[in-house]
């Protein structure tokens, strides 16, 4: 008979894990980074359970994206006042912003809960290929 095991915050073990984004799709490199967050490639994983792993991502400026995503798809932000409506397209946004376009990304795969806002606390984001995080020992993310 086999009993099955269900992960507990006690028995998580968070791993660090690295990837780069030079010349790499957008959605490609955003859902890779979700899986890891969210650990959903462990044996272990338990949907009540926030199992997921560091994440760092480097070279961010260099994400490119499918057909004529830079012009046509936009961001919109709120202020919360009356005609606070900001609209940006993705072009735009990663030229002033490419750590905040795969944050975005990230961020709106994840659940629309407390535990996806935990495992957006654990995405490092980077430009260029340095980061300050060789002292956790990063693996290759898959």
């Amino acid at each position: 008979m086999h009993q099955t095991t269900f992960a507990n915050n006690e028995t998580v073990t968070r791993a660090w894990h690295i990837t780069s984004a030079k010349g790499e799709v957008l959605g490609d490199v955003a859902v890779r980074v979700v899986t890891a967050l969210m650990g959903k490639q462990k044996a272990d994983w338990t949907a009540h359970t926030d199992c997921g792993d560091f994440v760092v991502v480097t070279d961010v400026e260099s994400l490119v994206w499918t057909r004529n995503k830079g012009e046509k798809k936009i961001y919109k932000f709120h202020s919360g006042y009356m005609g606070g409506l900001t609209e940006i397209n993705l072009a735009t946004l990663h030229a002033k912003k490419p750590e905040q376009v795969l944050e975005l990304a990230v961020k709106r795969m994840l659940p629309k809960s407390q535990q996806g806002r935990d495992q957006l606390k654990r995405l490092k984001v980077y430009q260029g290929g340095e980061h300050p995080h060789k002292a956790q020992e990063p693996k290759a993310l898959a």
